[in-house]
């Protein structure tokens, strides 16, 4: 059966090349082989490492170690950030983490909240029970004002006098909250408005106006909130929004005819923030008193005479109806004697009283009308285009397109000359206009860029690859070469192994027949296949 070949056997021809170098030779061939295959190593792992993103931020020294110590015992890799401000881990673990990291309660923050008075101690006092109630009460406010995305941390403190049945001596609660925002964040006078009602509206008989708000540098951050100087935070928006919506039409009808580059259009609005509400009353001329409506109607009669005594016989003939009206044809004097008496005087007097047609309207007038409009617009006198023979030219603006332009203005804003309102517009060349070509180059967009950096970052590693590969691992292998030509034959280890080859083949020096010497070739080739291919050199080269 054929030896195997042996890797440390003295007689394989890459050890006897190697045992021919010098040591410095052997040195650098030793440092080369290593270098690459570091460098294979560094480029897997390069290539392998995980984006990281931030899982907390601006954590106390008591959280940041609680966290590390629970990341190290899940076996997730973290690393920080911004100077040890953010704690960062893979980005497809955060989730994973920060789940893991709330079920055991981390982070906890500076703040507690009711939970603590859910360990109440037996035998507490009453002062020792109110403070703690106050603790948590400001804990708990801290933790609602750190739910703003401007704000980093928060602290409440608050200042609750005790009850009294004097009215005389009762005092209001006060709050003070001391914020720490965000690096490069604010607020807003909306939003400390909400900080400050928010505190109010959590303790009882608490008024706005004595809730304090500090930031990180010293501001008083609650004196903005104050409406008695001027406009608020809602109607300067407003305003701003009434102003964009007027820019944004000009431009909207203006883009189409002189191009976006080629106009500016400011809007400045005076609105009426004033509340005010007016109440009239007016009467109209009196109407026919035929067709108005009655109101009330009083009538008197009143007759002065001697006669008018009762007459007639008493009983139940006198009780008859009258008899049908005749014609007297009794003189005026027989009447008397018979007792009907005379009348001297008769007074009527009638009163009709008719509705008045009055009018009482209240009005309340709108807060926010607009008062007055500028209007401001500038247009490009060098406008671009180009002639009948398509070569650019600079195109001014005829008296027509500018009639057209006021116009148009003026019916996008609804001009109105009786309000007060102004209209300029200014034809003015442009110096910072910029053409379609002058975009960014496509060399310097953003995700070129980034593809141009992971590009570079492969090449870099190929680039040492192939020089270690061509200036140190190639040279080695040429000086082996030609070592190996300058020997000019076999070395003793090489004859002494072509021997034993030969031994072990059953070789004997009688001059074998044809077949058998073609047998034993083919074994030697087989078995040493380096040591056929040298004695064939050796022939080619004319040395056999």
């Amino acid at each position: 059966m054929a030896e195997q070949e042996n890797p440390t056997n003295p007689t394989n021809p890459a050890i006897a090349l190697l045992e021919k170098l010098t040591t410095r030779q052997k040195l650098g061939v030793g440092l080369g082989v290593v270098a690459l295959f570091a460098l294979i190593a560094v480029s897997w792992i390069w290539g392998q490492s995980p984006e990281y993103r931030v899982l907390y931020s601006n954590l106390s020294d008591r959280d940041g170690g609680a966290i590390i110590a629970s990341l190290q015992q899940m076996n997730i890799p973290y690393k920080f950030a911004e100077g040890g401000g953010a704690l960062l881990v893979a980005a497809n673990q955060v989730h994973e983490a920060r789940l893991k990291l709330a079920s055991q309660g981390l982070p906890k923050g500076g703040n507690v909240g009711f939970e603590l008075m859910e360990n109440q101690k037996f035998g507490i006092t009453q002062f020792a029970e109110q403070i703690n109630y106050q603790r948590a009460l400001e804990g708990e406010l801290a933790r609602s004002v750190e739910s703003i995305g401007s704000v980093a941390t928060a602290r409440v403190h608050l200042a609750i006098p005790k009850p009294s049945v004097f009215i005389k001596e009762q005092q209001k609660p006060s709050a003070s909250v001391v914020l720490t925002l965000q690096n490069g964040r604010f607020l807003d006078p909306a939003q400390v408005s909400a900080i400050v009602h928010l505190i109010s509206s959590s303790v009882p008989e608490m008024p706005a106006k004595s809730v304090t708000v500090v930031d990180q540098s010293g501001t008083l951050l609650s004196a903005i909130h104050d409406g008695n100087e001027g406009l608020d935070a809602k109607q300067l928006k407003y305003v701003q929004q009434i102003e964009q919506s007027y820019n944004q039409r000009i431009e909207t009808l203006l883009t189409p005819m002189l191009g976006a580059t080629n106009m500016r259009a400011q809007v400045s609005v005076d609105i009426d923030f004033s509340r005010s509400e007016q109440t009239s009353e007016s009467f109209k001329p009196n109407q026919n008193p035929n067709d108005g409506s009655v109101r009330s109607k009083q009538s008197s009669e009143s007759m002065n005479g001697s006669g008018l005594n009762a007459s007639g016989v008493p009983g139940a003939l006198s009780n008859q109806p009258p008899a049908p009206a005749t014609a007297p044809i009794v003189a005026q004097g027989a009447s008397a004697a018979a007792g009907t008496g005379t009348i001297s005087n008769m007074q009527k007097e009638s009163t009709i009283n008719y509705e008045v047609d009055r009018t009482i309207r209240h009005t309340v007038l709108p807060v926010g009308s607009i008062k007055r409009l500028t209007i401001a617009v500038v247009v490009n006198g060098n406008r671009k285009g180009v002639d009948a023979k398509g070569k650019p030219i600079n195109k001014p603006l005829t008296d027509a397109e500018k009639d057209q332009i006021n116009n148009l203005i003026k019916d996008a804003v609804g001009f109105d000359q009786a309000r007060g309102d102004s209209l300029n517009v200014q034809i003015a060349p442009f110096t910072d206009v910029k053409d379609a070509s002058d975009e960014i180059p496509f060399w310097k967009q953003r995700d070129v860029i980034e593809l141009a950096k992971e590009l570079a970052k492969y090449g870099l590693i190929a680039g040492v690859m192939l020089y270690v590969v061509f200036r140190v691992i190639k040279p080695a292998v040429d000086t082996l070469v030609a070592a190996q030509n300058q020997t000019g034959g076999f070395t003793a280890e090489e004859e002494e192994a072509a021997a034993k080859l030969a031994a072990e083949a059953n070789y004997t020096p009688v001059v074998p027949s044809y077949e058998q010497s073609l047998q034993t070739a083919r074994q030697i080739a087989m078995q040493e296949p380096k040591i056929v291919a040298s004695v064939i050199k050796e022939w080619v080269n004319g040395n056999g």
